[in-house]
């Protein structure tokens, strides 16, 4: 993986081969993020990315200029390698172990972007439950949006704050407001 643009611009990223991530793909996340340049300005920002995985959402947050950044993984060691990069590169990222929907159950966060990139092979309520959850605690900031990476055979457009959804490859982005 690598950092599209910002500070660290073309940097290569490589996670142990033990983590049990998917890392979203450079296409996916470089067309995500120029949906996002348009809409916001980087530094102002506090972002939530949960199901952070190798932190490669947070990196590219991190390094256009996003100065809040919190990395929500179960997994210790992909929280080990969280915390690893971001003392390497000095990025603004806290790292946190939990669950991720305990998380969003009891930590009264509020945040401009939640991303969830949580396994493909979710059921759909899995997916609706992370939206449902961080509706229901008020965790978006004014114009905030969740984003839910999952795969583009699953469909998120029944949910109660569904927006729209981006199709890239076998991924899909769905935006909810």
């Amino acid at each position: 993986m690598r950092i599209i643009s910002g500070s660290h611009k073309g940097r290569r990223i490589t996670a142990p081969s033990k983590l049990p991530v998917r890392p979203t793909t450079d296409m996916s996340k470089e067309a995500l993020f120029n949906i996002l340049n348009n809409q916001y300005n980087f530094r102002e920002l506090k972002i939530v990315d949960l199901f952070s995985g190798t932190g490669n959402i947070s990196y590219e947050f991190a390094a256009r200029g996003s100065q809040n950044i919190i990395a929500i993984d179960a997994n210790p060691d992909c929280i080990k390698f969280i915390k690893k990069t971001t003392e390497e590169l000095n990025f603004p990222i806290t790292a946190i172990k939990s669950d991720v929907y305990k998380y969003l159950e009891k930590v009264p966060v509020k945040a401009d972007i939640i991303f969830a990139d949580p396994p493909y092979n979710f059921e759909t309520g899995q997916f609706l439950k992370i939206a449902e959850l961080v509706f229901e605690n008020n965790m978006l900031e004014e114009g905030g949006q969740l984003i839910i990476e999952h795969s583009k055979h699953t469909d998120l457009s029944n949910s109660k704050n569904f927006s729209n959804s981006r199709k890239y490859g076998g991924s899909t982005f769905s935006f909810f407001e």
